[in-house]
Order: C-alpha cells, then structure tokens, then sequence
C-alpha cells in the first residue's frame, strides 16, 4: 500500500504554520520544538528553510502586515487624507487583534521587513499627498508612534490595578490616590478589541483621533 503523499516542507508553510500556532498558544510558548512537532518534521529540516527563531519571528512580522496589506486592498480607501490614514490604521488594529502576540513581536524587532516598510510608506504617502512636509511627516510619525500600526505601547500594568481587585486598590490609597480613584473609576469591558491592559479600541481610536486633530492644525 503506498503512503500518503506528504506536503512538501516551504518557507511559507512554516511561517503561516507560526502564525497560526502563535494564536492558538501565544509567542512566549512558540519554540523551533513545538513548531517541528506542528508540522510533522525534525526541528532541523526547520532550519534549511529559516536559519534561526528569530528569522522566524521577522518572517511573522511580514505576514501580518501582508495580511494587513491584502485587507487594505480589498476596501475602497477615503480620498482625503485624514480619513484615508484614520482608516489605514484601524485596519491594521484589526489584524492585530486576531493575532495579539504582534504587536510585542513588533516592539522586539530591530530591522523593518518590506512588508512592514512598504505600509509605512503609503502612510508617508498619504500625508505627502495631504499637503503636509517631508519635515511635519517626520514629526507626526513620532507623534503617532505604534499607534501608526493599529496598537499602542503602555507602561506595565500597575500594581493593584482592577484586574487585582478592590482590596489591593484600597491598600494603595493612601499612597496614590489619584491613581487609585482613576482606577476604581474607568473600566474596559470589550477583551475581544483590548491589546493591552487599557488598548482597547475605545481608548485607541479616542487617542488617534486627538492626535489626527492635531495634525491636521499643521495645516
């Protein structure tokens, strides 16, 4: 009886197979081990297609902005800029919603990719088109930060925090107590947008539209 054809080991396969495996378990339990057993094949036959992890994690970080790219492209895009960029950049939050171990994965790279580049550079563009300098792009893009790719970098969760409860909470009031009455106040009740301790899309999208306001002041 002849066995089953097996499918042919790629460079693509083993990235969407990470991607895919970085959902389900999260990128601190993604090894070269678990992504072998994953695909059926020695941790070594990895290597022939993707020298080392980290070739592997700048490989993810591609795909997710190729998905990006292709959920860009199959909407129509607003003309002016301010719209046009508002919504290139909620779009690339929702692909890093479905896969929240991006945007850490991002933070940790120390080179940019031609996918990733390439969105940046339809970011410039836009702007560039809105009338805005080569000099004021430069400065709004710090402005924006990782904003620009649809998540926001944030401190650590503080110690006794909602998510620690209230008796922590009490606990610290003496000693910050604005920070503890913000806390006990405010909460974030949509975990299905939420990238961070308080990214969720609220808090998001009321940031980046004080900042396009801003921006569009320059002009």
């Amino acid at each position: 009886m002849a066995r089953p054809k097996r499918t042919p080991l790629t460079r693509a396969r083993v990235l969407l197979t990470a991607v895919a495996l970085a959902d389900e378990i999260g990128l601190d339990a993604l090894t070269m081990r678990r992504l072998a057993e994953r695909l059926d094949v020695e941790v070594m036959s990895l290597y022939y297609h993707l020298p080392n992890k980290d070739a592997v994690f700048g490989g993810m970080v591609d795909l997710v902005f190729d998905e990006t790219a292709k959920a860009l492209a199959a909407t129509a895009q607003p003309e002016h800029w301010k719209a046009a960029l508002r919504a290139r950049i909620l779009t690339s939050r929702s692909v890093m919603v479905r896969h929240t171990w991006a945007p850490a994965l991002i933070d940790s790279r120390t080179s940019m990719g031609l996918p990733l580049a390439s969105y940046v550079d339809a970011v410039i563009a836009i702007m560039r088109d809105g009338g805005f300098t080569m000099d004021q792009i430069h400065h709004g893009l710090h402005a924006l930060g990782s904003r620009v790719y649809g998540y926001v970098q944030e401190p650590a969760e503080p110690d006794g925090s909602q998510a620690q409860g209230s008796d922590a909470l009490a606990a610290m009031a003496a000693a910050v107590p604005n920070l503890v009455g913000m806390l006990m106040e405010v909460s974030h009740g949509d975990p299905s947008t939420t990238l961070g301790w308080c990214d969720d899309q609220f808090e998001f999208e009321f940031g980046l539209d004080l900042l396009l306001d801003g921006l569009e002041r320059l002009l």
